[in-house]
C-alpha cells in the first residue's frame, strides 16, 4: 500500500534529526524523537538492544567509536503494512579518516504520541 506525501514528509523530518542532531551534533538524547520507547536496534554481529536508552547508547559507542562526522540516509521504498510503515534504505556514513561507509537498512516505522518513528532498526554493510 502506497505511502502518504505526509508520512514520507514526517519520516524524512525524524531521518535528519537522527543525522543532524544525534550523528554530527552527537546530541543523543535527540534520539528521544527517533526511536519509540520499546525500539529494537539489530546491529550486525551484534546483540539487539531493546528501548530507547539502549539505542541511545548503541549509537553513542558506535559513533564514537568509527569517528562518524556525518550520515546521508535514502529511502529506496516505503510501503505502509497495517499501522506501520516498512523502509528500504541505504546510508552512507562518512568517517573522520576520510573513507566512506555504505550500508543497506530497514525500519518499520510506528506512530508515537503524533510522531512517525523507528521501532525496529536493522542494517549491514555493502561490504
Amino acid at each position: 500500500m502506497a505511502v502518504s506525501q505526509d508520512v514520507l514528509r514526517a519520516m524524512r523530518e525524524t531521518n535528519e534529526t537522527f543525522v543532524t542532531r544525534a550523528v554530527e551534533q552527537r546530541q543523543f538524547d535527540a534520539l528521544d524523537q527517533v526511536y519509540t520507547a520499546e525500539a529494537r536496534v539489530l546491529p550486525p554481529g551484534a546483540a539487539m538492544r531493546t528501548g530507547r536508552e539502549q539505542a541511545k547508547a548503541f549509537w553513542r559507542e558506535a559513533v564514537a567509536g568509527l569517528n562518524v562526522k556525518s550520515a546521508r540516509l535514502k529511502t529506496i521504498e516505503a510501503e505502509a503494512c497495517g499501522d506501520n510503515v516498512v523502509e528500504i534504505g541505504s546510508a552512507d556514513l562518512s568517517l573522520a579518516n576520510g573513507s566512506t561507509v555504505t550500508v543497506k537498512y530497514v525500519v518499520v516505522w510506528k506512530q508515537e504520541e503524533g510522531v512517525w518513528k523507528w521501532a525496529v532498526d536493522i542494517w549491514n554493510a555493502n561490504s
